[in-house]
């Protein structure tokens, strides 16, 4: 019986042990946020609200919200992707127009864009390989011919664009993330024998184009711009009128794998960010699928790129192709690339809706996985260009060259109410609404600080119970407004 006692003993003494050894701690506490201030930035159409204070608020003890009520849920502990930044392009158009701004409308501009305290703070920058339709002229960087690139030269892009990228890197505090995109090669190197109107890349130039990139890669970074990476290819499904260039997804996969990534890292270039598709969420999914699904070409993807403009023949934005994307490759980032409204019409320049094409799909968009998210043109003139093919569009400042006077839209107020509160590195929080009437998301950034974005399309005011974690408060936000709420 006492040897039967001793080893019931023993065996309880290494049980406890082990159980202690493996038990596990208990879970950190959910931060609270009650007694912490918030503050609501607001802007909203028939007001003068632009990015302007329109509370300061506590939170109180959140209590369960009733069916009728209308609700924006935070869950703070839960986080997903991490933010990288949201910017503009920097066409030859736009510093095109820059150029033309006295000295006094240029330093506003660059403050209203990238200067994290007196503008919205834009942290990342797009610019195409040498012309697009947003240039005065179709243009390359070789002599006509030259596959061997040995007339390459940037010489055209310091007159106006390399300068104003300079400058905005200055004014955004030394660092702007900048991306690099082609619309077409040059034209011996094309089947149609044309930048413009499609056209395919014809595999004889594959090796001369990948080198392109490289050049063009070495030549803006010896200048002092670092190229964080780069798109394979503008819409590379469809014919344009302007720079433009096919690509299946087949044809996309070869490239990058047999020659684009293969060349970028034999010239010591091989930590550029490829981002493939680089057109609308219609068809990202077979893209991504055809790409990412093979190894040799996966390795050299970073993430893949999408535009808006899947929406001009009519219907709803697919945005559950983003979803489906992320689902099934879970290690490439979504990377919006371009959006802008088109058919510029001067009388329609503080257009509300557009503002809210922007709210709408920045919010969707975030919430779907995307990691960053670029703007079209920064900067255009009164008449949406200058564009040498006539395709006029918005940007969400103008500059009109009859006064010399900067127009700001409603789009840059909405861009800012994302742009200026999250900023790079921030991780993008679990957030719902409990009815449609709303749109929001949430990041929380590396200081700490939250920012959530609210977004109300409908023509009625309205209350809300804004809940994050166990803490309470209640904001009204008015009729076709956005809010970012900081705390």
């Amino acid at each position: 019986m006492k040897k039967l006692f001793f080893s019931l003993a023993i065996a309880g003494l290494v049980m406890g042990t082990a159980i202690g050894q493996n038990k596990k701690p208990f879970p950190a506490p959910k931060p609270s946020f009650n007694g912490k201030a918030i503050t609501v930035y607001t802007t909203a159409d028939s007001s003068k609200l632009r990015l302007s204070i329109t509370d300061k608020l506590v939170f109180g003890e959140s209590v369960q919200p009733t069916e009728g009520e209308v609700s924006v849920f935070v869950e703070p502990t839960k986080s997903f992707q991490t933010f990288l930044g949201i910017g503009g392009a920097i066409t030859d158009a736009s510093a095109e127009v820059f150029a033309k701004l006295s000295k006094e409308k240029q330093q506003e501009f660059l403050k209203a864009y990238y200067s994290p305290t007196d503008g919205i703070g834009y942290s990342l920058a797009r610019t195409t390989i040498h012309s697009c339709d947003f240039s005065s002229g179709s243009y390359t960087y070789v002599q006509e011919g030259d596959k061997d690139l040995k007339t390459f030269s940037i010489d055209h892009d310091k007159q106006f664009r390399i300068p104003l990228i300079k400058q905005a890197t200055a004014v955004a505090g030394g660092k702007l993330m900048l991306f690099v995109s082609p619309w077409s090669p040059p034209a011996f190197m094309k089947s149609n024998k044309n930048m413009l109107q499609g056209g395919k890349l014809l595999p004889e130039f594959y090796q001369p184009w990948a080198n392109y990139f490289a050049k063009f890669i070495k030549a803006y970074e010896k200048e002092g711009m670092p190229i964080w990476g780069l798109t394979v290819q503008n819409e590379p499904m469809a014919t344009q009128r302007w720079e433009s260039c096919i690509y299946t997804a087949e044809e996309e996969r070869d490239f990058l794998k047999n020659y684009l990534g293969p060349t970028l890292a034999k010239n010591g270039l091989g930590e550029k960010k490829i981002i493939v598709w680089d057109h609308n969420r219609d068809l990202i999914t077979q893209r991504a699928n055809a790409i990412f699904s093979d190894p040799a070409a996966s390795k050299y993807a970073w993430g893949i790129g999408f535009h808006w403009y899947e929406t001009w023949a009519g219907g709803a934005p697919m945005f559950d192709n983003l979803k489906v994307v992320q689902e099934a490759y879970p290690d490439k980032k979504l990377f919006f690339t371009e959006g802008c409204q088109e058919g510029f019409n001067e009388a329609k320049i503080q257009y509300w809706p557009n503002a809210e094409r922007y709210g709408t799909s920045m919010i969707n968009d975030f919430n779907a996985g995307t990691v960053a998210w670029t703007d079209w043109n920064i900067l255009l003139d009164e008449v949406g260009g200058p564009n040498h093919v006539f395709n006029l569009v918005f940007a969400p400042i103008h500059a009109d060259s009859r006064t010399g006077a900067l127009i700001y839209t409603p789009s840059y107020y909405y861009i800012g109410h994302f742009s200026k509160f999250v900023r790079p590195a921030a991780k993008r929080v679990s957030t719902a609404v409990s009815r449609s009437h709303l749109l929001s998301t949430t990041f929380r950034n590396a200081d700490g600080k939250m920012a959530t974005i609210v977004m109300n399309k409908t023509d009625q005011k309205l209350t809300y119970n804004f809940i994050v974690g166990t803490a309470k408060t209640v904001v009204t936000i008015p009729a076709h407004g956005i809010q970012t709420l900081v705390y």
